[in-house]
């Protein structure tokens, strides 16, 4: 976890059952943003077309790309929903309480009435998370080298072209 993350209800507003209407983040670390995750399994196939299995889905889709990046669900630090039909609101909020941390909720959206890219699909779910630093230094010394490496392969290829046209 970040070394400083701060979950806020404001008294001047309403208190949720189901998630923090302020999250802050300061001091070293990183943001990793993570797309909308949809009810595929690995085969890019949807799991099926009823609702609570979409989601259960959706949460474990989600739980595989947070660890992809060391994190898990405690690292949330905000969660944007879209649901085919907010009436499956409910069982969506079932699903993810068993997944979040319930002493510190992430900021939420949730939108009903979306349609998606994916013929079927009924949910589809978008998290942003806070990392540590430690992560991030490893990170931006292979996203240096590949950019490295990709300026090189540009240079050349510009000075390939270059002695063609003489």
């Amino acid at each position: 976890m970040v070394a400083n993350i701060r979950f806020i209800n404001p008294d001047t507003l309403a208190k949720p059952p189901t998630y923090t209407q302020v999250v802050e983040v300061t001091g070293p670390g990183r943001t990793v943003y993570i797309s909308g995750q949809l009810a595929t399994g690995r085969d890019g196939t949807l799991v099926s077309r009823d609702f609570r299995a979409q989601a259960l889905q959706v949460f474990e889709n989600l739980k595989a790309a947070l660890a992809a990046v060391g994190g898990s669900f405690e690292d949330v630090v905000k969660i944007n929903s879209y649901l085919s039909d907010i009436a499956h609101l409910p069982i969506l909020r079932e699903v993810r309480a068993g997944y979040l941390n319930a002493a510190a909720l992430p900021a939420s959206t949730t939108l009903g009435g979306a349609s998606f890219a994916r013929e079927g699909a009924l949910l589809e779910v978008e998290v942003v998370v806070a990392l540590p630093a430690k992560a991030a230094r490893a990170s931006a010394k292979s996203a240096k080298r590949v950019s490295h490496k990709a300026g090189a392969k540009r240079a050349s290829r510009k000075a390939k072209t270059r002695g063609r046209r003489k």
